[in-house]
């Protein structure tokens, strides 16, 4: 194994594999860098208890650049220093790694969960994705674990809490997904060991992806439903400017409601979206979509496209006039994202290629386009079915026809 003084300059030339590679200090023996294949730079110390055929441990320092114990970041110096005083430890004999198992083993699930939460959702996340994790969190998650320690949750409590929501197999996955990554992190930040994590081999319930489609019929209703409301005034021209854009653009409903006037391009006929679901995006506008947004005020010290009642905030619940909407259109199982299904059936329909369509909603895998292939079965037989009647002529071409053979009259009796 390379040994080297570990040092910043040392850490910052450091290049990952494709595996974990380590690096250990050529002065302090036991101190270590390791770089996952992530490009993560992670410090620790090895050392071994009970002479040359003792037990060999390791316990984590930290990630280089995060914040340490005593609120600053983590530098090779910082980690240097620790390094010594657990290796002091060793020394003296006694035990770091079961000391950190004996404190973390004590710590309850619903302690670290928040920490997790707060170090790394919070903050790291985008804020539907925190908002998520944490809708898990406080339904489903911590009523099964709040007070269990962290180091007694196995895999069989994590399946027995799996298979206990087999009524809401959506949900069920989602909380797996969830606990999945909150034990990833625990590992990563030492607080369980290396490969513990319990949901590995927790098998999945399988999901039917839910396909909501409005016909063309149905967009009608909803249309009127919509000119109803405008003029009765049963649901705000903001509401009414927000399900009309939806469905015109086939965007997502985060990205209307967080729209803001300085994304929407008016000369070039887009939004540009500095930040999405898949990271930068452009929405292209069509005639109908700039009609809406050029028919809304700008409010004064409001950036927001789609304004809430709050001052300078954008409407956070759509929900609640939407199902007014759709009741009144007889749409009472569409849900807003269909919306977004619906502009590519239609897209889909209209013989458009996956790829357009992809572009059109901002998708970044293909494999998330091809639920609308089957849409297509329409323009495809259509276009298969003049490349069939071509063949069939080209096939026949000089063919002399069949004589016709007169039919006999037949005598009744």
């Amino acid at each position: 194994m390379p040994t080297t003084r570990i040092e910043k300059r040392t850490v910052d030339r450091a290049t990952p594999g494709v595996r974990d590679t380590y690096v250990w200090d050529e002065k302090l023996k036991g101190f270590g860098l390791k770089l996952t294949p992530a490009g993560k730079k992670v410090y620790l110390v090895q050392y071994r208890l009970g002479g040359r055929k003792g037990r060999t441990r390791r316990v984590t320092i930290g990630e280089h650049g995060r914040v340490f114990k005593d609120g600053d970041t983590l530098t090779p110096d910082k980690a240097r220093g620790e390094a010594k005083r657990l290796l002091g430890e060793v020394a003296a004999g006694r035990d770091p790694a079961d000391a950190r198992d004996r404190a973390q083993a004590e710590s309850t699930l619903g302690e670290v969960l928040e920490q997790f939460l707060s170090e790394h959702a919070d903050t790291k996340l985008k804020n539907s994705t925190a908002g998520e994790y944490r809708r898990l969190t406080r339904l489903y998650v911590l009523p099964a674990f709040r007070h269990r320690r962290l180091g007694d949750v196995n895999r069989s409590d994590v399946a027995r809490f799996h298979h206990g929501l087999k009524h809401k197999s959506y949900q069920a996955n989602r909380s797996i997904a969830l606990l999945s990554k909150f034990f990833n992190w625990c590992e990563k930040h030492g607080l369980r060991p290396d490969g513990s994590n319990p949901c590995r081999h927790v098998e999945k319930y399988k999901e039917r992806k839910r396909e909501r489609f409005l016909s063309e019929q149905e967009l009608a209703r909803l249309g009127e439903a919509l000119r109803a409301a405008e003029q009765n005034g049963s649901a705000s021209l903001l509401v009414i400017a927000a399900i009309r854009l939806l469905t015109l653009t086939g965007a997502r409903l985060s990205e209307i409601l967080t729209l803001q006037w300085g994304h929407v391009d008016f000369e070039h006929q887009q939004l540009r979206l500095p930040d999405s679901k898949t990271g930068q995006k452009s929405i292209y506008l069509n005639a109908p979509a700039l009609e809406v947004l050029a028919a809304l005020p700008k409010l004064e010290g409001n950036p927001f496209v789609i304004c809430g009642d709050k001052a300078g905030n954008h409407l956070v619940n759509l929900q609640k006039p939407w199902r007014r909407i759709r009741k009144i259109a007889g749409l009472d199982d569409v849900r807003i994202h269909d919306l977004r299904h619906s502009f590519a059936s239609i897209a889909a329909g209209g013989g458009m290629s996956l790829p357009v369509i992809g572009a059109l909603l901002g998708h970044s895998q293909p494999q998330t386009t091809q639920r609308y292939a089957h849409l297509s079965a329409d323009p495809l037989k259509a276009a298969s079915d003049v490349v069939g009647e071509r063949i069939a002529a080209a096939m026949l071409a000089g063919q002399k026809p069949d004589p016709v053979v007169p039919l006999k009259p037949v005598k009744s009796n």
